[in-house]
This record gives C-alpha cells, structure tokens and sequence, in this order.
C-alpha cells in the first residue's frame, strides 16, 4: 500500500510542476502581452525635409560671398590631411600626387613628368581649367565627378571646409586668380533657374572664371601654373582611404 502512495506522490509532483511551467507561461504571455498602434503617436514628414535639403545643397557656393571671408588658418589645417600625398611649395616635387602649387585657375594635367589617368586626360577636355566650382565639385567626390580616376580620396562633404581649404590653396601662389563678384543667384534661399532657362550673364561660372576658359583670356603668373589632377584633400586616418597616382 505504501509503494502505491509513492508513485501516486511521485506523479502527483511531476502534474503540479507541469501545471506551474504552463501556468507561468500563460501568465508571462497576459502580462507583456502588446497590441500594435493603429498609427504613430508622432508624426515626422522626413521625405520633403530630405528633398528640400538635398535642393539646397545643390547651390554652388557664392564665391564672391565666401571667399573673401574665409578662414585661411582652418583651411592649411584642413590640407594636413592632404600632405601625405602632396606638397604645395613653389617648384615642389611631385609625390603620390602632384604639387598644388597654383592650383586654383590653372589647368589641369600640366605637373611635368606626373602620371594622370586616363580618366582625368577625357576630363580636361570637358573642363581644362580647375575653377573654383570646378575644384569644389572634385573635392567632394572626386571618384563621383571624374569617373574612373586613380585617387581614392572618399572626398570633403562639409562645404565649409572645402570653401577654407580652396581659400588657401588660392593663397598658395594662385593669387592672381580674381575672386568673383557675389552672386545673387547663388545666395542661400535664391532658386534655381528653370530648365532649359539660360542663366545671366555676371550669375554663372563665367562669371567666376573671368579669367579662365569660361570668359577671356587665360590667367598667366602664378594662377597659370600646373594643377592637380586628384583633389587637393588627400585621405586622413578618419576617411579610411588612401590616394594613388593619377
């Protein structure tokens, strides 16, 4: 009789466990149960933010607004970054890219005895001379705006920075390269001419590049001399990336 009271205890105990797992689940299911919301407590009109904000970066900057204004000292600490691959002293050599000196307004794929791409000889016969516009876009992206060139640089996204560090470059024997007027078509808010709508003359790259290939005679002196084929930002440790010959 008693053997039989201890099987009886022995299943007795396994059916209150099993009823406790099996209660506790059930009870753990009623209590962090969660209904989804019919709609968002808050709502974020992101897509037009974004939209808008991508109409305005594409403004080229007013260089006859920024330039003059521009902070030289941020601009030489932005081109540390670019030393390891250039220099930008009078009659420099060339390192794994060319010597910036004169950059700014003078044509491209002039560094005597300097490997450009391929890639960048079908780009100068688009745009032979580096403008201001014209360095701002490759500084950005350079792999963007000239597809298929050797340098790896993933580019300068703040245009503050990019704006400094053209402001000293131009400082580094491309003075005689004259800084335009300001441009109303370009100041923040203005809008963007129509398709198909051709811009006046005094709010265009023209404008800019009075002495370039855009308008008049080409610029001689120091402004004239070689440029750079790769952009003048060479990559830091933060940008993860390493510039090769063009």
């Amino acid at each position: 009789m008693s053997g039989d009271l201890k099987w009886n205890k022995i299943l007795g105990a396994g059916l209150a466990t099993a009823f406790v797992i099996i209660g506790v689940q059930q009870l753990t299911g009623a209590i962090y149960h969660t209904e989804a919301p019919e709609k968002m407590g808050y709502f974020v009109d992101a897509p037009e933010e974004a939209a808008g904000g991508a109409a305005e970066a594409e403004l080229p900057p007013d260089w006859g607004t920024l330039l003059p204004v521009a902070d030289l000292a941020a601009g030489e600490a932005a081109f540390a970054r670019c030393q390891a691959c250039h220099n930008v002293s009078q009659g420099g050599a060339n390192g794994i890219g060319p010597n910036l000196f004169g950059v700014v307004g003078g044509p491209v794929m002039h560094a005597a005895g300097f490997a450009y791409s391929d890639a960048m000889s079908a780009h100068k016969a688009e745009a032979p001379n580096w403008t201001y516009d014209e360095l701002d876009q490759f500084i950005t992206n350079p792999g963007r705006h000239v597809p298929g060139t050797k340098m790896s640089f993933a580019g300068i996204r703040d245009q503050q920075t990019r704006i400094n560090l053209i402001a000293y470059l131009r400082s580094q024997g491309s003075g005689g390269y004259a800084i335009p007027a300001p441009d109303p078509a370009r100041q923040p808010g203005a809008a963007a001419p129509a398709e198909g709508v051709e811009v006046a003359p005094g709010a265009s790259q023209a404008t800019e590049d009075a002495g370039g290939p855009a308008g008049g005679a080409p610029i001689t002196g120091a402004a004239g001399q070689p440029t750079v084929e790769e952009s003048p930002a060479a990559p830091s440790a933060a940008d993860s990336s390493t510039e090769s010959p063009r």
